[in-house]
């Protein structure tokens, strides 16, 4: 049985009287990737969050490693943990470079240090950003910020990863090079989250997939045994066709469409 990195206990959130979450409990496991998928407003972002640290349950309780989340200092819990938030931005005009040697800030005056030039080129390599160092933060486009936030999350080497939709901003190549690093990622040892929309992103990559819906979660499994095109319909509200990859067997998730016929 693989170690559980990220545990959320009966979790609740909300702001004033609005719920946001409500009596959620879900496992991460090490060498796993976990999607986290859900209409808008479901609360992906918010269990993601909580399951980081940045956020306290109103009820319920996250650990890291076994163990709550206040309990570990705040250094410690950098360095067991990287987060990848879903809005880059950065007002002072630092280079992408200077964003990326970010991640190697937990480490500073710890052994690990030695290691931050190999750390810092392995995570520019991987996320194809070598053209990116030397230009300011502010002025790279949404997928070029993507790629140099992604970059800075790596160089971290935590061994639990969590990002917010990290594809959102990306061509079709670029998301595809990033749900490969949150495998590769799994397959060295590390615990993975990622919030997606695209549910056929989640079919091709997870090894779990958990379907939010208002602020619970409807489904938790493997790709083929929850997206289906049942719970996708009722959670969704849209009529969808699940298609097996003719390669992997894994599920397609394709809506389904009336003609459409150009007005000329």
């Amino acid at each position: 049985m693989t170690e559980i990195a990220l545990a959320a206990a009966g979790v609740s959130y909300g702001y004033g009287s609005r719920p946001i979450l409500t009596g959620v409990s879900i496992e991460v496991r090490s060498g796993e990737v976990l999607a986290l998928v859900g209409p808008n407003g479901a609360g992906k972002s918010t269990l993601l969050s909580l399951l980081a640290g940045d956020a306290d349950p109103r009820n319920g309780t996250v650990f890291l490693q076994g163990r709550p989340f206040p309990e570990w200092p705040a250094k410690e819990r950098a360095r067991r943990r990287a987060v990848l938030l879903q809005q880059n931005q950065m007002v002072f005009p630092f280079t992408g470079r200077q964003v990326i040697e970010m991640g190697r800030a937990p480490w500073i005056g710890t052994p690990e240090a030695d290691a931050d030039d190999e750390a810092i080129a392995r995570a520019i390599d991987v996320t194809d950003a070598g053209h990116l160092l030397h230009r300011t933060f502010p002025t790279l486009s949404g997928g070029e910020k993507a790629r140099v936030s992604l970059a800075r999350v790596l160089a971290q080497e935590a061994p639990a990863i969590l990002l917010d939709e990290p594809t959102a901003a990306l061509d079709l190549k670029h998301q595809e090079d990033v749900m490969q690093v949150a495998r590769d990622l799994a397959e060295s040892g590390a615990a993975v989250v990622v919030v997606l929309h695209d549910l056929s992103l989640a079919g091709a990559y997870a090894d779990v997939v958990a379907v939010l819906d208002r602020g619970r979660i409807a489904a938790s499994g493997s790709p083929i045994d929850v997206l289906t095109p049942e719970l996708i319909g009722a959670v969704y509200g849209l009529d969808v066709r699940v298609i097996p990859d003719e390669d992997t067997g894994r599920p397609i998730v394709v809506p389904r469409r009336g003609g459409y016929r150009s007005q000329t």
